[in-house]
C-alpha cells in the first residue's frame, strides 16, 4: 500500500466515526504527519476528546489524557522522581506526557508554571526531571483543548507557548442531517470507542520522513516569505508573525501536498493551511482592538494581497 493509500485509508476511517468535519481531521493528520501540535479552540460537546482519541485508536498509538485544572503540578505531566526504600535509588515514575498521542483538556485552566512544562515535550520531544533527561514516545504530538467562551478562572496562553502549536482550529456544531446521522450510528452501536486501527506508529513515522522530501520551490518560499512579511508590516498587529511561524508555513504546506496525493507544494496548499497556522500568531495592536478589528479579515486581505507565483 502506497503513502497515499494509507493516509486516505486514515483520512476515511476518521471520518466514518467523526462526521461532517472532513477538513478538521485533514488538518489534524497535517499537523500529526507534518510534526507538530494542534490547539483545538471550541465551545463543549462538539467532540473535541472523542477526536482526539480517535485518531490514537486509528493509528494504533498510546493515548494519554491529563484534564488541567488550577492545582495541576508540572509533576502531574512530566513525571517525577521517587525514592526506592529497598534500591536506595530515584526512579522516575512517568507523566502523562509519556503517551504518544496526549491530550491536553482546558489547557487554559492551568497556571503558566504548569503549561510551561509543556514546552520542552512540544519543541524537543523530551522532558528533564532533576536534571535527567527522558525522551518521549514517536510519533509525539500535543492535542491541547480550551474554551473560548468561559474567561473565570482560567490562565490566557502567553504569545510564546501559541506560537508552539502548528495549528488553531476549531470543530464547531455539525450540519442537521450530519448530527442525526451521528446519533443512528450511536443508536446502532457503531460508536468512535469501537473504531479499529488502519496503521501503525511505523506508519506514521514513515509518512513523517517522506514529507520532508516534498519539494518546496524558491517561487513559493517567497510566497510564504511575502505573506509573513506582510504580516510583520501590518501596522494593526502589534506583533507579526515570526520565523518559527514561516517554517512552520512551510512544513504545513508540505504536508497539505502529501495529502493531496503530491510531491510538490503548489500556492493553493499555502493559502489553505496559511489562516490556521498564522491567525493565532498575531496580536492585535491596542489601537485596532479599540476600534473593534477582526484579526481573520486582516488576516485574509493580506493573503489576498500576496502575490501569486507562477
Amino acid at each position: 500500500m502506497s503513502d497515499y493509500e494509507t493516509i486516505t485509508k486514515l483520512k476515511d476511517n476518521i471520518n466514518t466515526f467523526f462526521i461532517g468535519k472532513e477538513e478538521v481531521v485533514e488538518n489534524l493528520l497535517v499537523c500529526l504527519l507534518a510534526g507538530g501540535h494542534v490547539l483545538l479552540e471550541d465551545v463543549p460537546g462538539v467532540g473535541k476528546t472523542t477526536l482526539a482519541a480517535l485518531l490514537a485508536r486509528s493509528i494504533a498509538c498510546s493515548f494519554g489524557r491529563i484534564q488541567f485544572t488550577p492545582d495541576t503540578l508540572p509533576g502531574d505531566i512530566c513525571g517525577v522522581s521517587i525514592y526506592n526504600m529497598k534500591t536506595g535509588e530515584f526512579e522516575y515514575r512517568e507523566g502523562a506526557v509519556m503517551n504518544q498521542i496526549l491530550l491536553a483538556d482546558e489547557i487554559n485552566r492551568t497556571s503558566p508554571k504548569t503549561q510551561a512544562s509543556l514546552l520542552e515535550a512540544m519543541a524537543e520531544e523530551q522532558v528533564t526531571v532533576d536534571g535527567i533527561v527522558h525522551m518521549l514516545p514517536k510519533p509525539f504530538m500535543v492535542i491541547a483543548t480550551q474554551n473560548p467562551v468561559e474567561f473565570l478562572g482560567t490562565y490566557p496562553l502567553p504569545e510564546a507557548q501559541m506560537d508552539r502549536f502548528m495549528m488553531r482550529l476549531s470543530i464547531g456544531y455539525p450540519e442537521r442531517e450530519q448530527e442525526i446521522e451521528l446519533a443512528a450510528q450511536v443508536l446502532n452501536g457503531k460508536a468512535p470507542e469501537n473504531a479499529g486501527a488502519v496503521c501503525t506508529a511505523e506508519d506514521i513515522l514513515h509518512m513523517k520522513e517522506a514529507i520532508k522530501n516534498i519539494t518546496v520551490g524558491r517561487p513559493i518560499l517567497d510566497y510564504i516569505e511575502d505573506m509573513i512579511e506582510m504580516s510583520r508590516q501590518e501596522e494593526r498587529f502589534v506583533l507579526g508573525a515570526s520565523t518559527r511561524a514561516m517554517l512552520t508555513l512551510m512544513r504545513a504546506s508540505q504536508g497539505k501536498a502529501f495529502m493531496k496525493g503530491r510531491d510538490f507544494v503548489k500556492p493553493d496548499d499555502v493559502k489553505d493551511v496559511a489562516m490556521h497556522v498564522l491567525l493565532h500568531r498575531l496580536v492585535l495592536s491596542s489601537d485596532a482592538r479599540i476600534h473593534k478589528e477582526d484579526a481573520a479579515s486582516i488576516l485574509k486581505s493580506i493573503i489576498l494581497k500576496v502575490k501569486i507565483p507562477v
